[in-house]
């Protein structure tokens, strides 16, 4: 069984090391590395070349190619019969691509969707890791649809389905989860699989990064009815609630402060398995930032939405 290791990179020199080491370090070295450069102006390109005599690596370019027309031209180059992806920016535990691909000597099983953990070193970064990463118990292995940071499919299972969509630039593996799993079933789920994922280091950094993310989904067409919720909360209910507050009853703030509770129930018990040695301050500073990332990333959701709609009406899927 062939298994080819495929990613796209564009000026990554600030994290690719940190990936390619733990390509390095794989229990279960894969039998190629394809790697698709979009064009970087970085040192992203001689750093990989490092590591030639170190894993049996090969590089393309494809000049201004979006994330999906990257990871396409890599797997499409590549020879293995399983393909499994990652994305820069993570680090991978030891025995990742042996725990993925395992699943494989079932023939079976066509999709494998590994897992991800919040791979902190800042206060900042564990406030947000609690808030955006889902942990073990969130996940339904039924429903669950991988990032592309952390999954492996068979190479003809990739062709039945037209691979990643490249008329859309993010909320990409979404659209080829859906597509796949629908065509082949579920993914078989291997949590043991871990890629280490660091989080946004800012609050700018992470509400472009959800603007993009929303703004896909509207592109996409992709879930309606989260983003409908969304916008009823905060332009109608949360206003309501105020007014209320104001004029009916002053109890009324303490059924919101319930709810606000409850908006940030979840974040709050994953930063209690993060924040591990932090400082009785530094806990406290997370359980300040959490409701914040929280509204900050609403935020950028609510704006980046209808500017993906906008752009599904003015471009369709192109």
């Amino acid at each position: 069984m062939q298994v080819s290791l495929a990613l796209t990179v564009l000026n990554e020199g600030a994290d690719v090391r940190r990936l390619f080491d733990s390509i390095v370090q794989q229990t279960r070295l894969p039998d190629e590395v394809v790697v698709c450069d979009g064009g970087s102006s970085d040192d992203t390109l001689a750093i990989m070349t490092e590591y030639s005599d170190k894993l049996p690596l090969r590089t393309l370019t494809r000049v201004r190619a979006n994330i999906s027309t990257g990871r396409n031209a890599a797997i499409r180059a590549a020879r293995g019969e399983i393909i499994a992806v990652t994305d820069s920016g993570v680090r991978l535990a030891p025995d990742w691509l042996q725990q993925l691909t395992t699943e494989f000597e079932h023939e079976e099983v066509t999709l494998a969707a590994g897992f991800f953990r919040a791979d902190v070193e800042t206060t900042f970064e564990t406030a947000m890791g609690a808030t955006v990463l889902p942990t073990l118990e969130d996940i339904d292995p039924a429903r669950f649809l991988p990032s592309s940071r952390s999954v492996a499919f068979r190479k003809n299972a990739w062709e039945a389905v037209g691979g990643y969509p490249e008329w859309l630039h993010y909320s990409e593996d979404v659209v080829f989860d859906l597509a796949i799993r629908e065509r082949f079933g579920a993914f078989a789920f291997v949590p043991a699989a871990l890629a280490h994922f660091r989080p946004r280091g800012s609050l700018t950094a992470f509400a472009r990064q959800y603007f993009h993310y929303a703004a896909g989904d509207g592109h996409a067409g992709l879930f309606a009815r989260l983003h409908f919720v969304r916008y009823f909360t905060y332009l109608l209910a949360v206003p309501l609630g105020i007014y209320a507050a104001l004029t009916v009853h002053p109890t009324i703030w303490l059924l919101g402060a319930v709810a606000g509770m409850a908006y940030v129930r979840r974040p709050l018990i994953r930063a209690t398995r993060l924040w591990g040695e932090l400082s009785l301050v530094q806990r406290g500073m997370v359980l300040v930032l959490l409701p914040i990332i929280r509204v900050v990333g609403d935020m950028a959701k609510l704006v980046g939405y209808p500017a993906g709609l906008w752009k599904r009406v003015t471009h369709g899927q192109k």
